[in-house]
Formats: structure tokens, sequence, C-alpha cells
């Protein structure tokens, strides 16, 4: 399990890093069909949203392969799915609350 949490851990940097830069403004890194109806006003608090999230999946995949350290048995390997699971749909819940506030829906 430890390929597993490296792979998990990196793809949390990956996320943690693609987040701050939206947090900070830069939602260019957002496909831009996802903001065609966020007004200029809302960019900010969008971007802010926006990025909470991804690091809200960010924070599901370090926990994930934290467990994952802890071994190879059956119980590690629910847990850790179990996380991960959990924070990807927590991900998608508030990635489409986000949507719907700054962009009035998904597309």
């Amino acid at each position: 399990m430890i390929a597993a949490a490296v792979v998990l851990l990196a793809v949390a940097v990956l996320f943690a890093a693609v987040g701050i830069s939206i947090y900070r403004g830069n939602t260019k890194l957002i496909i831009s069909y996802h903001q065609e109806k966020v007004t200029p006003e809302a960019r900010k608090a969008y971007g802010r949203g926006f990025g909470k999230t991804m690091l809200v999946m960010a924070g599901a995949l370090v926990i994930s392969g934290v467990i994952a350290l802890f071994g190879d048995a059956r119980a590690v390997k629910i847990a850790a799915f179990s996380v991960l699971a959990a924070g990807f749909v927590l991900f998608i819940v508030l990635l489409v609350i986000v949507q719907r506030k700054y962009n009035g829906g998904m597309f």
C-alpha cells in the first residue's frame, strides 16, 4: 500500500496547488464553460469557493494516503477507500453548490 499512498499524496499536492492558485484568484484554471455566467463582481468569491472545494478533495486524498501507510490489511484498505470515497462525494456536492451559487448551474 506504500505505492498507493505515494500516488494519493502526489495527487493531493496537485489538487492543493491548483486549489490554492484558484483561491488566490487564478480562475483561468477553471474550464471556461463552468464560469460563463459568473459576473465579474462575483469572480473573486467564485474562485475562493472553488479553491476551497479543491482543498477539501486534497485533504481527503492526504487522509486516505496516510491511512494507506498502515499496511496491507483488508481493514486498512477499506478505511482508505472509504475516506477517499466520502471525500469525493463531499467534493462533488460542494462543487455543485459553488457552481449553482455563482454560475446558475453546472453548465
